[in-house]
C-alpha cells in the first residue's frame, strides 16, 4: 500500500508539469469552436472555408492527442489482460484515448446549401465525345543529317560556268597544213602556211588545231587591230608540256599584226624566266620573218636605260598615246613593272594581245601586284588629260600623239560630244592564258578579269572527257615512260651513275634542288669518271660530258651551255629548276629528278622537258627512303601513282661501280676540305 500511495502521490506532480500544454490545447479548442460557429453562420460562401478549417482542426487535434499520449507515464504490462502498471508500479485501467470521428463536411455542406441547383445532365453528344478516345498527335520523323553533297557538286561551287563547259581536245589530233590560197580549217594566211613549211612544219598539233580557228575567225572584221565595240573573248588553254602551246599563240599574233601600218605595242607576252623569253623570241622571229614586225625583250639582262632606248621611240615629248619601237614585247613580270612605272610614254592602251604563258606560276607571283597593274594599264580609267596632270592649259595645235579609239575622249585636240545613242567602248585587248594546269580558285580567276572566257583542255583520248576531272589536274605526255628508284640517301649518286652507265641515260637533264648541289654533283661525277676502271666485259668506258646549269652562272655562259647542249656537245646537263619550265630542247630523251620535287607541279614541268611533240621519252626519280611516303602520296592525290613504275636495283647490280664510287667520294671530300 505504501508503494501504491507513493505512486499516486507522484502522479499529480507529473500531471502538473503537463498542465501548461493541456491549457494551451483547451484554449485553442475553444477558439476553434467559436470560429466554427461564426463560420457556419455566414452562409454558402464560407462553407468551404469552414470545411478546410475543420479538417485542419482535426489534424491538429490528432497531433495534440499524439503528443499527450507521448507525454503520459511509461506503462508496463504485467499480470492480467485488463491491468497495466506504470514505471512506479501503479496499476492503470486499460483505457486508451479514442480518436474523434471525422465528420463528413461534404454532406453537411450539401445539407447547409439546399438552394444550390445541381449541375445539368450531360447531353448524349458530350457523353459520346468524352467516351471516344482522344486523337493521337501527329508523328514526326526523327531528325536526320542531310545527304552529303557529291564531289561534283562541291567542285562546282564558285567555279566559272565556262570552265565546266570547256572544250575537251584529244591530244592525238593532228591536222596537215593545207595547200592553196585559203585554209578554212585553221584560218592561217597563205603566207604563214608557206613559212611553216619552210621551217619544216607540215602538220599542226591538237592545241593548235583547236585554238587557231577561234583566234582567226573567217570574218575579216574580227581580225582588226581595234575592236572597241565588239571586243574578242578571252582564252584559257590547258595542255601538256611540249604540246605546241607557244606556236598556238605565235601564229595568230603574227597573222593579225601583219596588217598594222604604224608601230605600236600591240602584243605583250609575259613569261616567268629569261631563258624562256629568249626561246619565245626565237620562235617569233622565225615565224614572222619578212613581215616587218619588230620584236623586243625586257628581262633585266641589260641595263634599264638600254632597254628604254630599245623600246621607246620618243621619250622626251609627253604623249598620252605613248610611243613604241616594237610591235611585240616579250618580258618577265618584274621588268615589265619597272617600265610601266619608270619609262616615259610606255603605254599598253594599244594592246591587241596579252599572253600569259606558264600562267600557274605567274599567277602565284605577287611581285608588286604585277597583274593588277598590267590590267589597269590596258584600261583608260587610269589615263588623264595632260592639263589635268600638270595643271597647264595647252594650246590647241596638232601633235604626234595617237590615242587608242577607247581613249579618244581624253584628247585635248578634238572635243567629244556624247549622245544617247553612244555605245560603250571597251579595250580591244584579248587575254590568252596558257598552262599545263587550269586553276579552279575563284579568287585567281576573278583577278584575271576575263571577258566571256573560253576554255580549251587537251587530254588523252583514253581518259574521261570531263572538264571537272581535269581542272587542276596535271597533264603528262602519253609518250612518256616514268620510273622511280627508292634508295638510301648515301647511294643516290651511285644510282645516277648506274643509270648513266647501265641504262645508257644520255642526252639527259638532271634536276637538283639547289645550285650548290648542282655544282657538287658535277664534281663528284668528274672524279668518278677519272678513277673508274675499265671492265672486262665492256672494255674502255665511254667518256660522258657533264656540265652544271644554274642561276650562279652568268647569262652569257648559260646561253653558251644551252647551245652546246642542243648541239649534243654536252651529254648530261645538271640544272636546278631554273629551266624546268618551257625550255624546248628536241633531243632530250631522259629526265632524272636527282632530288624529289617539292610538289606535283614541279614534277610535271620537270618530266615535261622530254617526250615533247609526240616523241618518246623517259623520266627517272631518285627517292630517298624517308621521302618515299611523301612522294607516293603526292602522286596518289594527283591520280598518277599507277603510271610511275618502281625499278628495284640490287647490291649485285651496283657492285661493279662501288669501288670507283668510294674513291670518288674521298676525292670530293678532300677537295671541299682544302682551305
Amino acid at each position: 500500500m505504501t508503494e501504491i500511495g507513493e505512486g499516486r502521490q507522484s502522479m499529480p506532480s507529473e500531471a502538473q508539469g503537463k498542465t501548461k500544454a493541456k491549457k494551451r490545447y483547451l484554449r485553442r479548442k475553444k477558439e476553434r469552436r467559436k470560429h466554427k460557429k461564426a463560420a457556419t453562420s455566414k452562409g454558402d460562401k464560407n462553407v468551404k472555408v469552414a470545411e478546410s478549417s475543420n479538417v485542419t482542426d482535426s489534424e491538429e487535434e490528432e497531433e495534440e492527442q499524439d503528443s499527450v499520449v507521448t507525454d503520459s507515464p511509461v506503462v508496463r504490462f504485467e499480470g492480467g489482460e485488463g491491468s497495466q502498471k506504470t514505471s512506479e508500479g501503479v496499476d492503470v485501467h486499460d483505457e486508451r484515448p479514442k480518436k474523434r470521428r471525422k465528420v463528413d463536411q461534404s454532406e453537411d455542406a450539401k445539407e447547409a446549401t439546399p438552394h444550390e441547383h445541381s449541375p445539368e445532365p450531360l447531353t448524349s453528344e458530350v457523353t459520346d465525345r468524352l467516351k471516344s478516345p482522344l486523337p493521337a498527335l501527329p508523328s514526326f520523323p526523327l531528325p536526320i543529317h542531310p545527304n552529303a553533297p557529291s564531289k561534283r557538286d562541291l567542285a562546282l561551287q564558285g567555279l566559272d560556268p565556262a570552265l565546266v563547259h570547256a572544250d575537251i581536245v584529244d591530244s592525238s589530233t593532228v591536222l596537215p597544213i593545207a595547200d592553196g590560197e585559203e585554209d578554212e580549217s585553221t584560218g592561217l594566211t597563205e603566207r604563214t602556211r608557206k613559212r611553216l613549211k619552210d621551217l619544216g612544219i607540215s602538220e599542226l598539233f591538237a592545241v593548235q588545231t583547236a585554238l587557231l580557228p577561234f583566234l582567226l575567225p573567217p570574218d575579216v572584221t574580227q581580225r582588226s587591230l581595234y575592236l572597241s565595240y565588239a571586243p574578242p573573248r578571252d582564252v584559257c588553254v590547258s595542255a601538256p608540256t611540249g604540246s605546241g602551246k607557244t606556236l598556238a599563240y605565235v601564229l595568230p599574233i603574227v597573222d593579225i599584226l601583219s596588217s598594222r601600218i604604224v608601230t605600236r605595242l600591240r602584243a605583250l607576252v609575259v613569261l616567268p624566266t629569261r631563258d624562256l623569253v629568249t626561246q619565245v623570241r626565237e620562235t617569233f622571229e622565225a615565224v614572222s620573218k619578212g613581215r616587218g614586225l619588230k620584236i623586243g625583250t625586257a628581262t633585266g639582262q641589260h641595263s634599264f636605260t638600254h632597254e628604254q632606248t630599245q623600246l621607246i621611240a620618243d621619250g622626251s615629248t609627253r604623249l598620252q598615246g605613248g610611243s613604241s619601237k616594237v610591235d611585240i614585247l616579250i618580258c618577265t613580270p618584274g621588268r615589265l613593272i619597272d617600265h610601266l612605272n619608270g619609262t616615259p610614254n610606255f603605254s599598253l592602251q594599244h594592246l591587241r594581245f596579252l599572253v600569259i604563258d606558264e600562267a600557274d606560276r605567274l599567277l602565284a607571283q605577287t611581285f608588286q601586284g604585277w597583274l593588277a597593274q598590267v590590267l589597269s594599264a590596258t584600261r583608260t580609267s587610269h589615263l588623264q588629260s595632260l592639263s589635268a596632270v600638270d595643271g597647264v592649259d595647252r594650246p590647241h595645235h596638232p601633235s604626234p600623239d595617237a590615242l587608242s579609239p577607247v581613249s579618244l575622249h581624253l584628247s585635248t585636240e578634238f572635243p567629244e560630244f556624247h549622245t544617247d545613242l553612244d555605245e560603250k567602248k571597251e579595250s580591244s585587248c584579248q587575254k590568252l592564258l596558257f598552262s599545263a594546269t587550269l586553276t579552279r580558285d575563284p579568287g585567281k580567276i576573278a583577278a584575271l578579269e576575263l571577258r566571256d572566257p573560253r576554255y580549251f583542255i587537251v587530254k588523252s583520248g583514253a581518259e574521261k572527257a570531263d572538264a571537272l576531272d581535269v581542272v587542276e589536274k596535271f597533264t603528262i605526255p602519253a609518250t612518256l615512260k616514268e620510273q622511280m628508284i627508292v634508295c638510301d640517301s648515301a647511294q643516290k649518286p651511285l644510282m645516277l651513275f648506274y643509270l648513266v652507265y647501265t641504262h645508257n641515260v644520255t642526252n639527259a637533264l638532271v634536276f637538283t634542288k639547289s645550285a650548290e648541289s648542282t655544282t657538287r654533283l658535277v664534281r663528284l661525277f668528274e672524279f668518278f669518271q677519272s678513277v673508274r676502271q675499265p671492265s672486262e666485259d665492256q672494255g674502255e668506258p665511254r667518256r660522258v660530258v657533264i656540265q652544271s646549269y644554274s642561276s650562279d652562272s652568268p647569262p652569257s655562259e648559260r646561253k653558251s651551255l644551252l647551245e652546246r647542249f642542243k648541239g649534243k656537245e654536252i651529254h648530261i646537263l645538271v640544272a636546278s629548276d631554273l629551266i624546268s619550265r618551257g625550255i624546248d630542247i628536241s633531243h632530250v630523251s631522259h629526265v632524272v629528278s636527282y632530288d624529289v620535287p617539292v610538289d606535283m607541279r614541279k614534277y610535271v614541268h620537270r618530266v615535261g622537258r622530254t617526250a615533247r611533240a609526240g616523241r618518246m621519252g623517259e623520266a627517272w626519280t631518285l627517292v630517298e627512303e624517308q621521302e618515299a611516303r611523301y612522294f607516293k602520296s603526292m602522286l596518289k592525290v594527283a591520280d598518277h601513282l599507277e603510271k610511275v613504275k618502281r625499278l628495284r636495283v640490287s647490291e649485285k647490280d651496283l657492285a661493279p661501280l662501288l669501288p670507283s664510287y668510294e674513291l670518288a667520294l674521298r676525292q670530293l671530300k678532300e677537295a671541299y676540305s682544302r682551305p
